[in-house]
């Protein structure tokens, strides 16, 4: 038997802990000598102990992980509940990261209001282009909404062009439009192909029209921190004298599997204000 301080040590947790676990009944010791109140436990404990810290580590309650203890679960069907626990835990670490750097992407907008864009704008025209495009719908036009819909869309696109045997002419073009529901947006991910690609099994071909006027801008990095770049180009346009017309495009000009790699030029249609 081991002391409560020695069976600490080997369950790496406090000895305080241990007596609150005691003191709540979800591992009492082997044994307590009535003289002394000194608490003894086995060293067979210590799979009780593992499966108490892995369910509370999990987010499960004590009260719960008392319940699932008593229920004598079997080691399968724990593994299969730990399991699931840390998939869900993941996304939900995968979902803050994603929430926190949109919030940094909105603090740099905000650190920045009130000054003029340092980034190079120019104004062009852009030629028409002949596009293979998958489409899908994203449920807003925030780049944490985008990104989900747009990745897997040019992923799909890029092995049918390949399996069809057709060799994209350049650099990817996305494009965006209202969707009927409310908020929803149109997401086309679209790459250019020559006028002799034709029919492509689920791929639509499209013939882009040209843009007369198109107010451009080069944004460096991932594009779920495109928002300071965006709102940049969109402080240009209104100080000097133009208005939108539409979604911007956005032309990959470098692509990595570092997405903090990329470098996507914003094409945003623009008018003269009358």
């Amino acid at each position: 038997m081991f002391t409560i301080g020695d069976f600490a040590k080997h369950g790496r947790v406090s000895v305080r802990m241990l007596r609150h676990y005691d003191a709540i009944g979800l591992l009492r010791p082997a044994r307590v000598d009535r003289a002394t109140g000194y608490r003894y436990y086995e060293a067979a404990q210590l799979a009780r102990l593992n499966r108490v810290i892995a369910l509370k580590d999990l987010g499960f309650s004590l009260q719960q992980v008392a319940s699932i203890l008593d229920e004598r679960i079997g080691a399968e069907e724990l593994r299969g509940m730990l399991r699931l626990r840390h998939a869900e835990l993941e996304t939900a670490m995968a979902d803050a990261a994603a929430r926190l750097a949109q919030v940094a992407a909105r603090l740099r907008s905000i650190e920045s209001e009130g000054s003029m864009p340092t980034e190079d704008i120019v104004i062009k025209s852009l030629p028409p282009v002949r596009l293979a495009e998958l489409t899908g719908i994203a449920k807003s036009y925030e780049p944490q909404d985008v990104g989900p819909v747009i990745e897997p869309l040019y992923d799909e696109l890029c092995r049918r062009l390949k399996a069809a045997g057709v060799e994209p002419t350049g650099p990817g073009i996305a494009r965006y439009e209202d969707a009927p529901v409310d908020g929803a947006i149109i997401v086309h991910a679209g790459l250019p192909v020559s006028a002799k690609a034709r029919e492509i099994e689920g791929v639509q071909i499209v013939e882009l029209p040209g843009v007369e006027r198109a107010a451009t801008i080069v944004h460096r990095g991932s594009m779920d921190d495109v928002l300071p770049t965006s709102q940049a180009l969109a402080h240009w346009i209104d100080a000097n004298g133009y208005r939108s017309t539409g979604y911007a495009r956005e032309l990959t000009l470098a692509f990595s599997e570092d997405h903090d790699q990329w470098v996507t030029e914003l094409q945003e249609p623009v008018a003269p204000v009358s």
